[in-house]
């Protein structure tokens, strides 16, 4: 085999093995670009439902999110735990993650520190969603009558979505 030959395979393996790198372990979190995407292996430790998800809200960071079907992504979301599941929320403005829970149901999966719990996301609309809402903007700092950052919409705009445990079958 030439060495020209063997030199192409080297680094077409080389290319290979970064990308399954970066797909496995995604070795950082940044809001901007593909830096907003994790991976696709969730990770973490498969764990029954919790009695009470509040004490999730002790763990720093935001979780990870995957919902079952393809493309399997995974995306990071903040999040408050309450005794009965876990709050996220989402601008309205088309995201990822909220029109595949509106499109295919919301069947995924949370990881919260090493846990990972399997969920079901509902939305959550009118005086209820409002009152999750309070919590989420609470543990952001914020009120619902503020952007989370310039140019977004209040937080009282945004699309609340409510994961309950589900059985993984």
């Amino acid at each position: 085999m030439s060495k020209l030959k063997m030199a192409g395979i080297a680094a077409s393996v080389v290319v290979v093995v970064a990308i399954i790198g970066w797909v496995s372990t995604a070795p950082y979190l940044s809001n901007q670009g593909l830096g907003r995407l994790p991976g696709f292996i969730i990770g973490g430790t498969p764990t029954p439902a919790l009695d009470d998800f509040s004490p999730l809200n002790d763990i720093p960071g935001p979780m990870m999110m995957k919902q079952k079907g393809f493309p399997e992504m995974v995306v990071y979301l903040s999040f408050v735990g309450t005794p009965d599941g876990i709050i996220s929320a989402t601008r309205p403005d088309g995201g990822y993650w909220a029109e595949r829970v509106k499109e295919r149901g919301g069947d995924g999966w949370l990881r919260v520190g090493d846990q990972t719990f399997a969920m079901t996301a509902n939305r959550v609309s009118g005086p209820e969603g409002l009152a999750m809402m309070e919590m989420w903007a609470a543990k952001s700092g914020r009120t619902l009558d503020e952007p989370l950052y310039n140019g977004s919409e209040p937080l009282r705009e945004w699309e609340v979505y409510f994961w309950t445990p589900r059985n993984e079958s």
